[in-house]
């Protein structure tokens, strides 16, 4: 099936259309900066393609732009907008209303939209995508993939928070977590590597890129994870200060006299490996400058691994078993340093890092243990393909199917 994949934010879009049967992706497409001066948006058939500049232009400019180059471009695929079978939409937050992806209907729209306050700068703009699309291909079925579904299966030890019981009642506030298809299809391929059954398996996923979470995958269902409310809670990442006392939002609140919307920017973009490095969010950068003597950018890098190190000891902690810890997305999948240095403090525990496979340069995507070969708990990099799993749920659903069967 010809799926287009559309994962839209407050400024970006990113689109693939991928024939799920070969499992190949045949476009790939990236617009930043959008709505801003600096908007750029660059379609690759197969070529590279460049970032061209678009001042101004939307999200949703982007993906009318997008469609029109599916339509007229001589490197298109495509002779006709009417071959794409199906699109596949990538939601943040589905709160509690969807513990597995579905077929878009009012009602599922209207609901996507009720969760926009869980995750304000994704969920409307996916919400605007999806009905312009449904205006310019209205026989071409739409589906919604959503972050917060595999998590859905957390029992409420794990996403009740200890507040009064009404917030919840009341506000649903509670841990939804997120990078949910993400950490499904790692724990998936971990399985195949490993050749066993996903539901024989006690798994700690670790998605660890700009963003990042962890999840404890018992048996193929998500039983906790690092996330919570919202993606500000958990794991230090590249510019959202993670889990912090409470208190020290209001105590900064009160001395500098800052709004609410002043706070929230600060939590959520200046802070995690760019507040405390002064320097950049990019954990690459970090290492270059740490490697240099940059003391700030050492500090950077340290509080990161130790977080991750504390997040995956207390999962080992819960589980009945583990069985391996995956790692995965852009820090996980290309930062043998910063794998390295998270397992050197993790071997008591089972977890033991051979260190020619961690830095052996192979097939470029390669899923891949790392472990020595007696390791009692495998360590697995996996090359995260959240597209892919998304195309192919849309496929499952469009047919009938039950996606959360789809492997």
């Amino acid at each position: 099936m010809l799926v287009l994949v559309v994962n839209a934010g407050s400024s970006s879009l990113k689109c693939q259309l991928i024939e799920t049967d070969g499992k190949k992706t045949l476009v790939r497409v990236l617009g930043q900066r959008l709505g801003l001066p600096q908007a750029t948006l660059r379609i690759d058939f197969g070529k590279g393609g460049e970032h061209v500049n678009y001042p101004g232009l939307s999200v949703v400019g982007a993906m009318q732009r997008t469609l029109r180059a599916l339509e007229n471009d001589a490197d298109s695929p495509l002779s006709s907008l009417e071959e794409i079978e199906a699109i596949g939409n990538r939601i943040v937050a589905g709160g509690e209303y969807f513990s597995h992806s579905v077929q878009v209907d009012k009602e599922v729209l209207d609901k996507i939209e009720e969760c926009s306050a869980l995750a304000p700068l994704h969920n409307p703009a996916a919400v605007a995508c999806i009905k312009d699309l449904k205006k310019r291909l209205p026989n071409v079925p739409q589906a919604v993939v959503f972050d917060t579904a595999f998590h859905q299966t957390m029992p409420p030890k794990a996403y009740r928070y200890a507040l009064p019981k009404r917030y919840y009642t009341d506000y649903h506030i509670r841990r939804y977590g997120a990078h949910g298809t993400s950490h499904r299809y790692a724990a998936n391929q971990a399985a195949h590597l490993l050749g066993r059954p996903l539901k024989d398996l006690g798994l700690i996923t670790c998605h660890l890129g700009n963003g990042g979470s962890i999840a404890a995958v018992d048996g193929g269902r998500s039983v906790d994870t690092t996330m919570g409310f919202t993606p500000l809670e958990g794991l230090m990442m590249g510019t959202r200060s993670g889990s912090i006392d409470p208190a020290i939002i209001t105590f900064i609140m009160r001395r500098e006299g800052l709004t609410y919307d002043e706070m929230d920017d600060i939590l959520n973009r200046q802070s995690g490996l760019l507040g405390v490095s002064g320097l950049s969010s990019d954990m690459r950068e970090i290492l270059d400058a740490a490697r240099e003597g940059d003391e700030d950018a050492a500090l950077a890098r340290d509080m990161y691994m130790y977080a991750v190190q504390k997040a995956i000891g207390s999962y080992y902690a819960v589980m009945t078993r583990t069985d391996a810890v995956v790692m995965t997305a852009g820090i996980g999948e290309n930062s043998a340093e910063m794998r390295e240095r998270v397992f050197e403090r993790l071997a008591h525990m089972g977890m033991i890092l051979d260190k020619d496979k961690n830095n052996f340069v192979g097939e470029v995507g390669a899923d891949r243990v790392v472990s020595v070969d007696d390791s009692p708990i495998k360590i697995i990099v996996i090359t995260t393909d959240e597209e892919l799993r998304i195309a192919r749920e849309t496929d499952a659903i469009v047919q009938g199917e039950v996606p959360g069967e789809i492997e």
